[in-house]
């Protein structure tokens, strides 16, 4: 058996159009003190897995690659596995074994048996396995040496992934650090991402061909997902579990905008960013606030990009014909024309593909990456600090709901009745206090989690709704046509009807047992 060649990746993905490419080699002369170009190269692959995708279920890829290039000593093939790594942002580490392969099919056996995940059955899975997808393109490779002596990989893709008959194409650059800084690579990357038209990807070529064979194409969430935590975790181990999950979901929905734009993707993608934001507030304790200063900066200017969705997705459902309001609208030609000259103010898809392929954001979404996976936040920690961060974060988190709850019992107390604009007033705490469950509620059960959570995120919804219902009428105001004026009263009717169920849900919330306690 050969020996097979064994590497960690540390690599950078993005992807670009046709118009960046040609702007490359300009780049990569700035950045290097020496460059290798090397020859084109043909790379034909084909991925491999069972039919109930074994390999994949524990996050294994098997690929066999044959390249075909100018010199008779390119043409050669090989066998390649990958286990499971993690991508932060655009930044792929992953153990990476690699054989020399005769024929086209491959063979697990050859691989040391020592790198296999425990009770991996290898003998019954190589007997099964058979080529999934394939991805065929060719690729441009430069050597590029850095002052400090840094040897980074830059490689251009540009192909396609096949399955099923279907057709994804490939365009995208991929930087590996051979030898040297991580720094020199986010130097790169920074030089890349001043181009406009490029983005971080966050999957790779295996998991896009996946979802081709197996026609499972992402798809937005209904609602901001928990983050996964253990129990025994840290307060800093927390906060690194916290700003990942917000960062790949940030970045799964942008995607996912890319792949089917819809209102509800960039609600997500809102939602993505409050989180993060608010992460650098829970865990406040244990970072550096002059080094925050910058990427909070940054995420402000994300969400006044995105201040406009929750309104336009209010919109959009009031004029939806499953909407309880829809005939009564359609039926109101003064209000729908005052519905549709809104929704032409908005950003269309255009606008909204410009700033996700802005140099700005994705400098953002890279100096997440390089804060989270250089541990920016431990720069000039006290002793205090140090304490702190390694107290339980489940113990923290008990604390800290009660607290919310308290100020919550608080500004909505349950013998009172609660005005349209005291609800709209807090909602801002209230968002507050939610992102903070999906921050930890984890930890606890999630019957009760649910059950104490859901009239909340009702009431949230129903003062969106309230904002909405208020805007409305204020435009109806300011038209001074005496045709809305019907309109508007009815809207008032709305907003007073949707008033009562809130004060419903709010005081629902007062007979259940908090599920942390």
């Amino acid at each position: 058996m050969d020996t097979e060649k064994t590497d960690i990746e540390i690599e950078l993905k993005f992807l670009v159009s046709d118009n960046v490419i040609a702007q490359i080699p300009a780049i990569i002369t700035e950045f290097a003190k020496k460059v290798i170009n090397k020859p084109s190269r043909n790379l034909q692959n084909a991925y491999f897995d069972t039919a109930n995708r074994e390999l994949r279920a524990l996050d294994i890829g098997l690929r066999t690659r044959c390249f075909t290039g100018e010199t008779c000593n390119d043409n050669q093939c090989e066998q390649t596995i990958k286990l499971a790594g993690q991508v932060i942002g655009g930044l792929h580490q992953r153990p990476e074994f690699n054989l020399p392969l005769e024929g086209k099919r491959p063979d697990l056996s050859l691989f040391g048996a020592n790198i296999w995940p425990h009770g991996m059955q290898v003998d019954v899975i190589n007997k099964n396995i058979y080529p999934i997808f394939s991805t065929h393109f060719i690729r441009r490779t430069w050597i590029l040496e850095t002052e400090s002596g840094s040897k980074i990989e830059l490689v251009l893709d540009k192909g396609e992934i096949s399955a099923s008959k279907q057709v994804t194409p490939i365009c995208e650059v991929e930087m590996e650090l051979v030898s040297g800084s991580r720094a020199d690579l986010f130097i790169l990357a920074k030089k890349l991402l001043d181009r406009s038209e490029v983005r971080l990807g966050l999957y790779s070529k295996a998991a896009r061909g996946y979802m081709l064979a197996d026609n499972k194409p992402l798809v937005a969430e209904t609602k901001l997902s928990y983050v996964s935590l253990i129990k025994n975790s840290s307060l800093e181990q927390a906060f690194e579990s916290c700003l990942q999950h917000g960062i790949q979901f940030v970045q799964k929905h942008e995607q996912c905008y890319f792949d089917n734009p819809a209102l509800h993707t960039l609600k997500r993608i809102n939602d993505g960013v409050s989180l993060i934001k608010h992460v650098f507030t829970l865990f406040s304790s244990i970072l550096n606030k002059d080094k925050l200063l910058p990427l909070l900066s940054e995420l402000k200017w994300l969400l006044s990009e995105l201040s406009w969705v929750e309104t336009a997705v209010q919109l959009k459902n009031y004029t939806s014909k499953k909407h309880a309001y829809y005939k009564k609208i359609k039926n109101a030609p003064e209000l729908t024309q005052v519905i549709d000259s809104l929704k032409l103010q908005h950003p269309d898809v255009v606008k909204m593909h410009q700033v996700f392929t802005s140099a700005r954001y994705n400098h953002l979404i890279l100096n997440l990456t390089i804060f989270l996976v250089e541990n920016g936040w431990k720069s000039q920690w006290n002793a205090n600090q140090l304490q702190v961060a390694d107290q339980k974060v489940i113990d923290k988190a008990a604390s800290l709901f009660e607290s919310d709850w308290n100020e919550m019992q608080n500004l909505m107390r349950s013998e009172q009745e609660i005005s349209e604009s005291s609800y709209i007033a807090q909602k801002e705490k209230l968002e507050r206090n939610l992102l903070s469950g999906c921050c930890l509620g984890s930890l606890f059960n999630e019957g009760l989690r649910e059950e104490f959570r859901t009239p909340w995120l009702d009431i949230i919804h129903g003062i969106d709704e309230l904002n909405t219902l208020d805007y409305l009428k204020r435009l109806c105001t300011e038209q001074h046509d005496d045709s809305l004026n019907k309109i508007q009263t009815w809207l008032t009717q709305k907003s007073t009807n949707l008033l009562l169920a809130m004060e419903q849900s709010r005081l629902a919330t007062f007979k259940l047992v908090p599920y942390w306690r």
